[in-house]
């Protein structure tokens, strides 16, 4: 064994014994992290997670397997276009079976639009689910989770190596994971967002449909407590003019 444990005590012990600088302050770019500091800012995470998927990722033989990567490929790529679409994103990527996105979120507006973009995904998924019926192939399940909330953000890693990330201290990313789970499995509709999503988004998004009451825009929601007891809304929400696409010009 190489490993230097004695050392490894020391720069453990220079870990805990290390101040943490923490600005209260928005999140930068990753060269302004270090293994000294954090951030804590207001962040959004949205987590779009696949059901059955060892069903999917089990099935045996290799023009199986090729189907399967087509599959997640399509799924994944799309998705994570619709989730970059703006600069606010400060971590994007794929966990597994699940596409995720982490945005900073000091506003709103800011929130509102991460609600869009799940509404969009929304969207997507009914789309590809068409595409892929008309192919023959086994349709998407999905969740789509989302959560806001105050985190502590910090690189943690080895220092001097280039293995290192970004680690989210705090409800928002937790939670966002856990209510992608719920979608299309506890309830029919796949969207489901934390109460401080929802009460963030909601004044914004029935502005964008000034058209439709807003007793009506509050009735797409579905209030609900999770096994923690916390509040939280599923819905069924589609982008409009995309939905028109769909069902009549596709």
């Amino acid at each position: 064994m190489t490993y230097d444990y004695k050392k490894g005590k020391e720069r453990v012990e220079e870990i805990l014994d290390n101040e943490i600088t923490i600005p209260d302050s928005n999140i930068p770019t990753d060269e302004k992290f270090t293994f000294k500091n954090g951030y804590y800012s207001w962040v959004t995470a949205i987590f779009v997670d696949v059901r059955d998927s060892s069903k999917l990722f089990s099935k045996k033989g290799l023009e199986n397997k090729k189907k399967t990567a087509k599959l997640i490929r399509a799924f994944t790529s799309e998705i994570i276009e619709i989730l970059r679409e703006t600069e606010n994103f400060k971590e994007i990527g794929i966990r597994g079976d699940c596409v995720y996105a982490i945005y900073n979120t000091p506003y709103k507006s800011d929130i509102l639009d991460c609600a869009t973009k799940t509404i969009c995904v929304n969207t997507y998924l009914k789309m590809l689910n068409k595409v892929l019926h008309g192919r023959g192939e086994e349709v998407f399940k999905a969740g789509i989770g989302m959560s806001t909330a105050q985190e502590l953000v910090i690189k943690a890693g080895r220092s001097h190596t280039n293995i290192n990330s970004k680690v989210w201290i705090g409800e928002a990313v937790t939670r966002a994971s856990n209510l992608s789970s719920l979608g299309e499995k506890e309830f029919d509709d796949r969207l489901v967002f934390s109460k401080a999503s929802y009460t963030n988004f909601i004044e914004g998004l029935k502005k964008g449909n000034a058209d439709t009451s807003s007793q009506k825009v509050e009735g797409w929601f579905t209030e609900f407590k999770d096994e923690d007891g916390n509040i939280c809304y599923h819905a069924n929400v589609i982008n409009k003019e995309f939905n028109h696409w769909i069902e009549f010009e596709m």
